[in-house]
C-alpha cells in the first residue's frame, strides 16, 4: 500500500504509538491540541447573531496547520482527535481548515490504542457528529461570555491581576468557602461511651453502653451522656448491678458486592484516597498510558479512554476477565454470570465511551513493572486491580451482634440515692458487634482501606466492629455475665471535614456540575489563580477566595447558584443527543447573567466622567478610559501600598525607623531613610531556630517561586540555606542543627564542612546552568537512546534475552535500521518481518543498557 491516509491525532505521544501500529500506508501527524478557538484578547462572540463565534487559529498552531495542510495534499485525511466533545470539537476545526467536508466519513475514534482496535478503527470512519460540535461550542462561547466579561469586575473589584470567574469553578469555590464557614461556626458537642469489659463461659469480651432504659446511648446526633459526671454516675450504677446475662445472640452472613470499574471521578477519588495524587496527576499519568508505553511487543495502549461517565464494558473484555479470574485466583472467585452495574444515565452519548479498563487483562502490573515508571506502575496497578475485582464475587463476612442485659440495683435506686433516678431491671443494656471475614471475594484483588466504601457508597466510615476483624468468642443465650471492669471515655464531635480532591470530585459529580474532563482542571484553575491553599490532602479556600466568592453571592448570583450550573449541564446533553439548538441553551443562560451584569457600577475616569475598563499592555493589566484616544487617562489596577511603621529602630543607622514595604515577591522589612539607609531584612515566618551560622540572625521559612518551601537566616549578611525544615536538635560532631530528610527522616547537618552534611552542593547552586550542561547531563529516555552506539548495545546481546532470530538480526544489522531491507534480502525474508525482529532486538538492548548505566551510577 501506498502512503495514501493521513491520521489526525491530537498527541505527539499517541501520533508516534499509533504510526508504529499502522506502518507503511499511513502518516500520523498531531494537532498538538487546538488548532483554532475563540481570539485570546477579544470577546470573539457576535451576541446579536445568535453567538456566532469568531474563530482564528492559535498563533502558535500556524506552524503545524501548515505541516498538516503540506502532508494531506493528495492524500485521504483521517481524523482521529479523542472521543469527546472537545476532540469532536478539533476535528471539526482540523477538517474546516484543511478544506475538508465534516460530513463525509472522515472521523474515526480510538477507545483504546492497541494494534487491533486502531486497525479496526480506521476501516469504519463516520462524518463528524455535529450535535457533539454544537455542545462544545456552547460550553466554550458561554464559559467566554461570562468569564471574558465577568474577570475584569473582579480584577477592577479587588485590584489584583489575573483574578477569573466561571460556571464550575466559582461554584467548586463556593463549596470550599461554605465547608470552611461550616467548621468555624461549629461547635464541638462533649459525649461520654461506657465500655465495659465482660466474662461469660471462661470467655472475655468488650461490649459499649447501648442504651439506658428506654434512652439509647446514642441516637443520630443526639447523645444521652454529655459529662464526666454523669458518665462517673452511670459507670458507679453498672458497677452496682448484681446480674447481667447474654440477651440476644443474632448472626448473619453480609456480603458486599464488587465496586464498578472506574469511570473518570471515581479514578481520581481512588488515586488521591489511595495514592494521595491530585486529580491533575492522575490524569496526566492516565494520558501516558493511554497513549501508549513501549513493550517488547511493540508501542501499546495500557488502558481505555480516561474521559468517561460510562461503567460498561466490552464483551470481548469481559470473556477475557472471566477466563482470567478462576486461572489465578480459582472458581469460587467467578460469579456464575458476569457483573453489570447502571450507569448514571441510560440515554446518553458518552454511554458509547467504556469504562476506564486496562487493555488486556493478561497484562498484569508485575509483569509490566520493570517497562512502567513508578507512578504509571501505582495508577496502572490501580486501574488493573479494579478491574478484575469488578468482576469477581462479593466478600462475605459473618457478623455476630451480642446483648448483655443488666439486672437493675438491689435498691431500686442510683447508687447517689436520689429517687428519681431509679433505673428498673434490665436497664442497662450493652451491645458487641464482631465482624469476621468469611470469604474475601473481590478484596483478594482490590484490598480495602477505611474511607473507600464511604467513597463509593455514600456511608459514613465504619464504626468500631462494624465490618472488622473483631472476633467475639463462643456465647450461649441466656447465660450469665460478670462486668469485670467499666472504662468511661470522653468524646467530641468533629466539624466536616474539608474537602479534598476526591471528596470535592464526588460531590461535583453528585450535584452533576460539570464534566470528567473538567474537574482536574478546575482544581488546577483555583489552586493557580490564589483561591485555595492545599493542607496535605486538604484543600482550604484563601482570605482571597472567600472574599471573591462573598462578592459573587452578592451581585452573581446565578454564576455561582448550584441548580443554575447544574442544569446547564443537562442542556448540554440535549444539545449533544440532538435535542437542543445550541444558541437558544446559550441565550437562557447568558441573559439572567447580563441582568446581573447591567446592575454592577461602573468605575468612572475621574477626568471625563466615561466608565473605565480593564486593559492590557506589555507592562501587563492596567486602568483606562473608554474615551481613549480623547481621554488618555489610565489608574494603575494594584494600588501601591504604603510603607507600614512596624515601631522598631533602625539596627544599622541607628537614626530611623523599620517599616514594612509592599514589593513584588512580597514584603519585606527596611528602613524608611532609605535610599541613604538600605538596611532591609526578610520578612517571612520564623521557625524560632538561631542560624547556627553567624548566629546573629534567625531562620525562617521562605517560599520558591515553585511553591516548595526553603529556609534561609533573616540577616542579609548571612548565606545560609537549607531545602529541609530545621530540628531543634544539635550535630554531635559540629553543633549546628540538624535537618530530617525526606520521608525516611534520616538525620543529617546543615554544616556544608561536616562529614554529616546532607544538604545541596552549594558549588552547583551557585553555578549557571547553560544549554550545553543541560544537553550532557539530560536523562530522558530519547537523550538515552541517541547515547547509545553499536558498541555500546553489542555487549549485551547475551545478557538480554534475545531469541536466536533476534540476535542474529541484530548482528547483521549492527543497530542501523537502514540495513533491515539488505538482511531481509540475504535471510530471505519479509522486509516487514525482519523489521519487527530489529525493533523487539533493540528495544532489550537498550533496556539491558540503560540498567547497567543506572547501576554504574549507584556505584
Amino acid at each position: 500500500m501506498s502512503d495514501s491516509t493521513l491520521i489526525v491525532v491530537e498527541s505527539p505521544a499517541k501520533a508516534k504509538s499509533i504510526q508504529k501500529m499502522l506502518g507503511a500506508g499511513y502518516e500520523v501527524r498531531a494537532s498538538k491540541g487546538h488548532i483554532a478557538d475563540l481570539p485570546e484578547h477579544e470577546l470573539g462572540v457576535d451576541t446579536q447573531a445568535d453567538f456566532a463565534p469568531q474563530y482564528e487559529v492559535k498563533k502558535d498552531k500556524q506552524p503545524i496547520l501548515q505541516e498538516l495542510k503540506r502532508a494531506a495534499r493528495g492524500k485521504r485525511v483521517l481524523i482521529a482527535t479523542d472521543p469527546d466533545r472537545e476532540g469532536e470539537a478539533i476535528g471539526w476545526h482540523v477538517a474546516r481548515l484543511l478544506g475538508l467536508n465534516p460530513q463525509t466519513p472522515l472521523r474515526v475514534e480510538f477507545h483504546e490504542i492497541t494494534p487491533k482496535v486502531v486497525r479496526a478503527a480506521v476501516q469504519k470512519p463516520r462524518p463528524i457528529d455535529q450535535s457533539l460540535v454544537d455542545a462544545q461550542q456552547a460550553r466554550r462561547v458561554l464559559d467566554r461570555l461570562v468569564g471574558y466579561q465577568l474577570s475584569p469586575v473582579l480584577s477592577m473589584e479587588f485590584r489584583r491581576r489575573a483574578l477569573s470567574a466561571g460556571r464550575v469553578q466559582s461554584v467548586a469555590l463556593r463549596l470550599l468557602v461554605e465547608r470552611e464557614q461550616e467548621i468555624e461556626a461549629f461547635v464541638p458537642q462533649e459525649h461520654w461511651s461506657i465500655e465495659g469489659r465482660f466474662e461469660s463461659g471462661g470467655q472475655q469480651f468488650k461490649a459499649i453502653l447501648y442504651s439506658l432504659g428506654s434512652e439509647r446511648v446514642q441516637s443520630g446526633d443526639k447523645f444521652l451522656i454529655t459529662s464526666e459526671k454523669q458518665a462517673q454516675e452511670i459507670a458507679r450504677l453498672a458497677k452496682a448491678v448484681p446480674d447481667y446475662r447474654i440477651g440476644s445472640i443474632e448472626r448473619r452472613e453480609r456480603r458486599r458486592n464488587a465496586p464498578p470499574p472506574f469511570i473518570t471521578s471515581t479514578l481520581q477519588q481512588a488515586a488521591s484516597s489511595r495514592l494521595g495524587w491530585t486529580a491533575s496527576r492522575t490524569m496526566r499519568v492516565a494520558q501516558k498510558l493511554y497513549e501508549g508505553i513501549d513493550l517488547p511487543e511493540g508501542t501499546v495502549g495500557l488502558i481505555t479512554y480516561m474521559r468517561t461517565d460510562s461503567t460498561r464494558v466490552s464483551q470481548e473484555a469481559l470473556a477475557e476477565v472471566r477466563a482470567f479470574i478462576p486461572r489465578h485466583f480459582g472458581s469460587a472467585y467467578l460469579p456464575e454470570k458476569p457483573n453489570f452495574f447502571a450507569g448514571k444515565k441510560a440515554a446518553n452519548a458518552q454511554d458509547a465511551h467504556e469504562a476506564i479498563r486496562p487493555t488486556s487483562t493478561e497484562r498484569t502490573p508485575d509483569v509490566l513493572r520493570k517497562h512502567l515508571s513508578d507512578e504509571e506502575y501505582k495508577l496502572y496497578q490501580l486501574i488493573w486491580q479494579r478491574f478484575v475485582a469488578s468482576q469477581m464475587t462479593p466478600a462475605v463476612y459473618d457478623q455476630t451482634t451480642v446483648t448483655v442485659i443488666g439486672g437493675g440495683t438491689p435498691s431500686g435506686r442510683s447508687p447517689s440515692g436520689r429517687a428519681e433516678a431509679r433505673t428498673p431491671s434490665g436497664d442497662l443494656t450493652f451491645r458487641a458487634v464482631g465482624s469476621v471475614l468469611k470469604f474475601d471475594g473481590y478484596l483478594r484483588v482490590y484490598g480495602r482501606e477505611e474511607g473507600d466504601d464511604a467513597l463509593r457508597d455514600g456511608q459514613k466510615p465504619v464504626q468500631q466492629g462494624d465490618e472488622a476483624e473483631n472476633r467475639l468468642p463462643p456465647l450461649e443465650e441466656n447465660a450469665r455475665a460478670r462486668l469485670l471492669e467499666v472504662i468511661p471515655e470522653q468524646h467530641f464531635t468533629e466539624p466536616p471535614p474539608r474537602y479534598t480532591d476526591a471528596s470535592l470530585v464526588k460531590t461535583l459529580e453528585e450535584m452533576g456540575i460539570g464534566r470528567p474532563s473538567t474537574y482536574a482542571p478546575t482544581i488546577d484553575t483555583l489552586e493557580r489563580r490564589g483561591y485555595l491553599e492545599r493542607s496535605g490532602k486538604s484543600l482550604k479556600p484563601t482570605p482571597l477566595g472567600r472574599e471573591v466568592t462573598e462578592y459573587l453571592i452578592k451581585s452573581f448570583p446565578d454564576v455561582v447558584a448550584y441548580d443554575f450550573t447544574a442544569q446547564l449541564e443537562s442542556r448540554l446533553d440535549e444539545i449533544e443527543e440532538g435535542k437542543a439548538a445550541w444558541p437558544k441553551v446559550v441565550r437562557e443562560f447568558y441573559e439572567p447573567f447580563l441582568k446581573d451584569f447591567a446592575k454592577v457600577p461602573q468605575k468612572l475616569c475621574p477626568k471625563c466622567g466615561r466608565p473605565l475598563e480593564l486593559k492590557v499592555s506589555r507592562f501587563g493589566q492596567f486602568l483606562g478610559c473608554t474615551g481613549y484616544p480623547e481621554c488618555r487617562y489610565t489608574e494603575r489596577l494594584e494600588l501601591k501600598k504604603e510603607p507600614e511603621p512596624i515601631g522598631e529602630a533602625c539596627p544599622s543607622c541607628q537614626q530611623g525607623q523599620l517599616v514594612r514595604r509592599h514589593g513584588r515577591y512580597g514584603s519585606f522589612i527596611s528602613c524608611n531613610r532609605y535610599p541613604d539607609c538600605k538596611y532591609t531584612r526578610d520578612e517571612a515566618p520564623s521557625t524560632g531556630i538561631e542560624c547556627p551560622k553567624c548566629h546573629a540572625g534567625e531562620v525562617v521559612q521562605k517560599t520558591s517561586k515553585r511553591g516548595k518551601p526553603y529556609y534561609r537566616c533573616n540577616n542579609t549578611a548571612c548565606d545560609f540555606l537549607s531545602f529541609d525544615p530545621l530540628l531543634p536538635d544539635k550535630c554531635p560532631l559540629c553543633g549546628w542543627n540538624e535537618v530530617a530528610k525526606g520521608r525516611t527522616g534520616r538525620r543529617a547537618c546543615t554544616n556544608p564542612s561536616c562529614e554529616r552534611y546532607g544538604g545541596p552542593k552549594l558549588e552547583a547552586l551557585n553555578q549557571p546552568r547553560t544549554k550545553s550542561s543541560n544537553k550532557t547531563t539530560g536523562t530522558s529516555k530519547s537523550k538515552a537512546k541517541a547515547s547509545a552506539t553499536w558498541a555500546d548495545l553489542e555487549p549485551f546481546i547475551a545478557k538480554a534475552n534475545l531469541t536466536p532470530e533476534q540476535a542474529e538480526v541484530a548482528r547483521r544489522t549492527q543497530g542501523q535500521q537502514k540495513q533491515v531491507a539488505a538482511v531481509a534480502k540475504a535471510l530471505n525474508q519479509p522486509e516487514e518481518a525482519v523489521l519487527k525482529l530489529f525493533r523487539q532486538a533493540m528495544f532489550k538492548l537498550r533496556m539491558e543498557y540503560g540498567k547497567a548505566r543506572k547501576e554504574a551510577v549507584r556505584a
